[in-house]
């Protein structure tokens, strides 16, 4: 009963095996996968992943790393296709990322606001991106109401995630939790309630201890399901029977 509430098996890392890949998740106890898109030319890719496969489903949005050429008219292409395909749960990965100068930080607010925007009007839950743009995120965030989601790839502090939570919404934790430098994580995790976590592998990227700096997948979850069980002093079952009802709930899906 193990959902990866992100994913990213369009990449080109798997380009050689992704059949050989995703038919080894059912044995590994891999039920579930959300395939998220970044770029532009991911959105066909993430549909087609959702068709072929029964386990796959699908988030449509644009990174904010690849926000620069986005237009009102390729959201309104977004948003026609979210609406035609039963299979896409989720509106992302949205959101900052101020690592690198480029787009601009206008540029990106701009283009995350419109998109939580149309999440609300589809009233889809997001998927949100957020990397070293704290509070920047966390105010447009607490601009829109009535939206709820996963915090992707959580990284800021114990206290940061517990008033995401607040606000609806939930926490993405994967591999980084298994790093022995990943302090700040660590310690989020113990503060918050299991219900408020989900497990996620943002493969090709992010491989747990001892594979870091491998190619990543699902089934690589299970490391992170034991580094969150011994933070917390519970079983393992425990955390991934949670974290599956959680996942399903934030994406709208029976159990």
């Amino acid at each position: 009963m193990i959902f990866d509430s992100h994913a990213h098996y369009n990449s080109e890392a798997f380009d050689q095996d992704r059949e050989e890949v995703l038919a080894s998740m059912a044995p590994a106890g891999v039920s579930r996968i959300m395939n998220v898109a970044a770029e532009m030319d991911s959105i066909d890719q993430i549909i087609e992943l959702t068709e072929k496969y029964p386990y796959i489903y699908g988030a449509l949005g644009i990174h904010p790393s690849e926000c620069q050429p986005l237009t009102n008219e390729y959201l309104d292409y977004i948003k026609k296709e979210i609406l035609a395909h039963d299979k896409i749960r989720a509106l992302g990965e949205i959101g900052l990322d101020y690592h690198w100068p480029d787009p601009t930080k206008e540029v990106q607010k701009k283009w995350f606001d419109a998109q939580l925007d149309m999440a609300k009007e589809l009233n889809m839950p997001v998927i949100i991106h957020s990397r070293d743009a704290c509070k920047d995120t966390m105010n447009i965030l607490s601009a829109h109401k009535d939206i709820t989601g996963i915090i992707h790839c959580f990284s800021y502090t114990k206290e940061t995630a517990l008033q995401y939570v607040d606000m609806g919404y939930v926490i993405g934790v994967g591999g980084v939790v298994t790093f022995k430098n990943a302090s700040k994580l660590k310690e989020a995790v113990k503060a918050l309630p299991l219900d408020k976590i989900v497990l996620e592998t943002d493969c090709p990227y992010m491989a747990p201890t001892p594979y870091r700096g491998e190619r990543n997948d699902s089934r690589y979850i299970s490391l992170v399901i034991d580094e969150i069980a011994s933070l917390k002093g519970i079983d393992r079952e425990e955390v991934e029977e949670t974290c599956y009802k959680t996942t399903c709930k934030v994406y709208n899906l029976p159990e």
